[in-house]
């Protein structure tokens, strides 16, 4: 018998949480379903299953660190399947053909109860944080039943399959092990309804309509999730209802664009601002803010405006908003504009030579080939 912790790749301090995530991973990589090609994979997921039913029962592990294998009966002794720890394969994510094969089997890979909602912000509502109504479907309890599923004054019978466990345990012949699941014939809830109610139709859930406000707090980025605990659907009457999980959309800005804590905009303002410098307004997100252009300010300088960007989370002060300063060049300019440009030129140095009409693509073509 191979050691059960090399095995699975875990320490011998290893706790039954780690035991069962590592049996998790390894039982996903191996299983022969998943392995079509490899003839050894059938024994390496036997192996797998062997050395988890033996780590987490803890009589069996007990045994085997004391005495190893012979401790476990592992030398011609009895199986180490025997009696073992049933293990819950709905907890293993497991898809394609096998994941068809547990849902053949009436084990549920996941809940119906966890729900995920979009929230829409705008940009100053994601900046500032806001308070907002949701509202949304989900799975609630039948009121007119209570949850039972059951005609008013009738009550569900004990389900004789399971006993009222909810749960059953089959023994698999691809699958050497003894495995617990829901019970298919009440459908794990170890119950069977016998005078449905005539609302849910015996289901004991309903879909209907939810409203709740939810606080969005200050400085929320797009994509940023909220979880809001016991939001979901209901999956049953005695079991609390699963998690709403909010999904952040920040809506894009007209004028602004956000870089972590900072706001980010653009702005074009005039050559003789630019050259001589001034003090001018621009838009923030409080509203109007002044802005300092120092002279000589070049195309593409990013001036700072500081405490007019997005609040911090963690301590209270907020960003900068950083302004590109980019020059706005008049299309169109009256003869005397023209002359004053061309004489500021010419006290700068600069020539100034009109530009030659763009030649044809044909022009083109021949200077090349000449």
């Amino acid at each position: 018998m191979k050691d059960p912790y090399e095995l699975l790749g875990v320490g011998r301090d290893a706790t039954q949480d780690e035991i069962k995530a590592a049996f998790r991973k390894l039982a996903q990589k191996h299983h022969p379903d998943r392995n079509p090609d490899d003839p050894d994979a059938g024994q390496r997921f036997k192996e797998i299953n062997a050395a988890y039913q033996i780590l987490s029962d803890p009589k069996k592990r007990e045994m085997f660190d004391r005495f190893g294998a012979q401790g476990i009966g592992g030398a011609g002794g009895s199986s180490p399947f025997a009696g073992g720890v049933p293990f819950d394969f709905g907890e293993i994510n497991f898809d394609g053909f096998f994941g068809d094969l547990l849902g053949a089997l009436g084990i549920k890979v996941g809940q119906a109860g966890p729900l995920q909602k979009e929230v829409k912000l705008t940009f100053e509502e994601a900046a500032f944080g806001c308070t907002k109504d949701l509202t949304y479907e989900r799975v609630e309890l039948c009121v007119d039943c209570g949850g039972s599923g059951s005609a008013k004054g009738s009550a569900p019978d004990t389900c004789k399959d399971c006993k009222g466990r909810g749960r059953v345990r089959v023994q698999q012949g691809v699958l050497p092990i003894a495995i617990e699941r829901p019970c298919p014939a009440c459908k794990g809830s170890g119950r069977i309804v016998t005078d449905p109610c005539k609302t849910c139709r015996g289901a004991a859930v309903v879909s209907k309509s939810r409203t709740i406000e939810i606080s969005i707090p200050p400085g929320t980025e797009n994509g940023a999730t909220k979880l809001v605990e016991r939001g979901g659907n209901f999956t049953r009457a005695d079991k609390p209802p699963g998690d709403l999980e909010l999904i952040i959309r920040v809506a894009a800005h007209e004028f602004f664009r956000r870089v972590g804590d900072d706001v980010v905009c653009s702005l074009g303002i005039t050559f003789p601002l630019a050259a001589l410098g001034g003090e001018i307004e621009v838009p923030t997100l409080d509203g109007r803010g002044k802005l300092r252009i120092p002279a000589g300010t070049q195309p593409g300088t990013v001036l700072r405006v500081k405490g007019k960007g997005i609040p911090r989370r963690v301590i209270q002060s907020r960003g900068d908003q950083l302004v590109e300063i980019g020059i706005e060049v008049p299309k169109e300019l009256s003869a005397e504009q023209k002359k004053i440009i061309e004489e500021l030129a010419g006290t700068l140095g600069q020539k100034i030579q009109p530009v030659a009409p763009e030649a044809s693509f044909l022009d083109k073509l021949k200077n090349l080939f000449s």
